[in-house]
């Protein structure tokens, strides 16, 4: 499979820069055209930074070169001096420490009415070019819209916002009759702006900055979004929705929006200072700090609340890549990235996912592990409908507890024990993954933070009461559970329902027809008091001894005793 690099949310196409036939790339034909009809015309405007400045084509080149040939193409030379903002805006991107950057105008009015029909008068440019993405959960480009929909339509040019008589539906256009006049008479007026941002481009860049436009009340018109090539972004936004002209109480409404989610920006600028303090020196990095130019990424594995999982290639290998978000990073995320790191870099062990890496010095922070190309057990039950024979069933359970055994002896406690988090190779041997709220156990022994997944989770976590590693021991009775049944615990009730049922005593329904050993094994790893159930110590030699049994009975039990394919 052939990877490319990842492109954040709020990029346009990625286009290639070589020159070449075709007016495609940067260095000839559509772009090289344009670049240079931009730099005429603002010779011709007479444009004092652009005549006193001998270095101006050389840096208007540069700027060109930094953007997909998209940006080019949404240029509108009526306005060209707009390039010069953009170029503007971008080195403040770089300068500022206050993010994002931004630039506000009014462009013009257009024409509104309460009653709808086709001949109406409005502006030229359709009302909205971003939808959105139920797939991604988050708003699209039209861009992005045009290539999912395989078109090749590009963004209207935002100063295109003449008004005009539309034609109806029948392709006729109404003649201007009293009707006409009296409807035309009656028409409000709305204020269009250009909202322009400039920052650090990262991961659902788009979506964060939509939403703040919408939490101030403006309607989004048109989105022209585009990613440099040196990571910064431009975004503009054609809205309505403020009530008049002026820019100065738009501004104010912007910067405080922006300043009220300070934290949400914090990933491009604060230079994640959590991170910085859990691992101070180069000595602290240099086995395991990964560059982040050397990683490949590829298709996306999995989303999460606060990032996602990619595949992915470092130095030609194979690797999973989770890149937390940039607008999630706050200190509470800082710090269980440290923790992860710090948990993944100390383990080692067959059935523990092996860590590869992590990046910590850029913007991007990730951390990479071995690449698990048989997926998740939850999905190898519940996806693909895989049902379990014993000996199956009791060969996965014995990887679960090896790991987890070793893990506990390592003195640390996984909290999200489930069959999403224990992953398979091609050979079908089971590992445990996902140590983003993973801890080492404390000195006192015993922890009340409730943190995991409901169906999984323990009473005694539920209630916040102190727990220690037996709280891994009841999660592991339900990803038991799932084994042999193929079934969601609780699948009739809601997590939340669940954990209320759970914390009086509810338990999933005992199948039939399973190996008693198996059941027993279950019922006394799900008991509600924590020094009733067994330690992964305890645990493992039972599961050993029947997985042999089973084994024997089959004539195979070097097949099923051996981690090999």
């Amino acid at each position: 499979m052939d990877f490319v690099e990842e492109v954040a949310e709020s990029s346009s196409p990625p286009r290639s820069y070589g020159g070449g036939g075709g007016g495609n790339g940067s260095g000839g034909g559509g772009n090289e055209v344009i670049r240079n009809d931009v730099y005429n015309r603002l010779v011709e405007n007479r444009i004092e930074e652009v005549i006193t400045n001998p270095n101006f084509r050389g840096q208007l080149e540069s700027h060109f070169s930094r953007l997909p040939h998209s940006y080019g193409l949404d240029i509108n030379m009526d306005r060209v001096e707009d390039v010069l903002l953009h170029q503007k805006l971008l080195v403040r991107a770089k300068e500022e420490t206050i993010q994002p950057v931004f630039h506000i105008r009014f462009i013009e009015h257009v024409s509104t009415r309460g009653d709808d029909f086709d001949g109406e008068l409005v502006a030229s440019v359709p009302p909205i070019l971003l939808e959105h993405d139920t797939a991604t959960n988050g708003i699209q480009s039209s861009n992005e819209r045009n290539k999912k929909s395989g078109g090749d339509e590009t963004c209207s040019k935002l100063e295109d916002l003449n008004l005009e008589v539309r034609r109806n539906s029948y392709g006729i256009k109404r003649e201007n009759s009293a009707e006409d006049i009296c409807e035309r008479q009656e028409a409000s007026y709305t204020p269009i702006h250009e909202v322009i941002f400039s920052t650090v481009d990262k991961p659902k860049l788009l979506s964060q900055l939509s939403a703040l436009l919408s939490n101030i009340g403006l309607n989004i018109r048109e989105a022209h979004v585009f990613s440099t090539t040196d990571g910064y972004s431009l975004d503009v936004f054609v809205v309505d929705g403020w009530h008049t002209e002026d820019t100065e109480g738009l501004y104010e409404a912007v910067r405080k929006a922006i300043d009220e989610g300070e934290g949400s920006w914090s990933g491009s600028s604060r230079s994640h200072s959590l991170v910085e303090k859990a691992f101070p020196t180069q000595t602290d990095r240099e086995d395991w700090e990964i560059d982040w130019r050397l990683l490949k990424i590829g298709e996306k594995i999995a989303a999460g609340s606060c990032g996602d999982l990619y595949r992915g290639v470092y130095l030609a290998r194979d690797v999973a890549i989770k890149i937390l978000r940039s607008e999630h990073l706050y200190n509470s995320l800082e710090a269980e990235f440290a923790q992860e790191v710090s948990i993944l870099r100390q383990v080692q062990h067959e059935n523990v996912v092996s860590f590869i890496g992590a990046c910590t010095k850029t913007l991007h922070l990730c951390i990479v592990t071995e690449y698990m190309p048989g997926g998740s057990l939850y999905e190898y039950l519940h996806k693909h409908h895989h049902s379990l024979k014993t000996p199956q069933l009791l060969k996965f359970a014995l990887d679960i507890c090896k790991g987890m055994e070793y893990l506990h002896q390592q003195n640390v406690i996984h909290r999200d024990l489930k069959t999403a988090n224990l992953l398979m190779d091609n050979c079908n041997v089971v590992k445990v993954a996902d140590f983003g709220v993973a801890r080492f156990l404390n000195k006192g022994g015993v922890m009340t933070a409730e943190t995991g997944t409901y169906r999984w989770m323990a009473p005694e976590v539920i209630n916040h009461d102190p727990y220690d590693q037996k709280a891994d021991v009841f999660s592991f009775a339900i990803v038991l559970w799932e084994l042999v049944t193929a079934k969601v615990p609780y699948d009739t009730m809601t997590p939340l329902q669940a954990a209320l049922g759970v914390r009086q005593g509810l338990r999933p329904e005992v199948p039939k027809n399973v190996h008693p050993k198996v059941v027993e094994l279950m019922q006394r790893c799900w008991e509600g008091l924590p020094d009733k159930r067994p330690s992964f110590s305890e645990i493992r030699p039972e599961v050993e001894e029947l997985l042999l049994q089973e084994a024997v009975k089959m004539n195979c039990a070097d097949e099923f005793l051996s981690n090999g394919c």
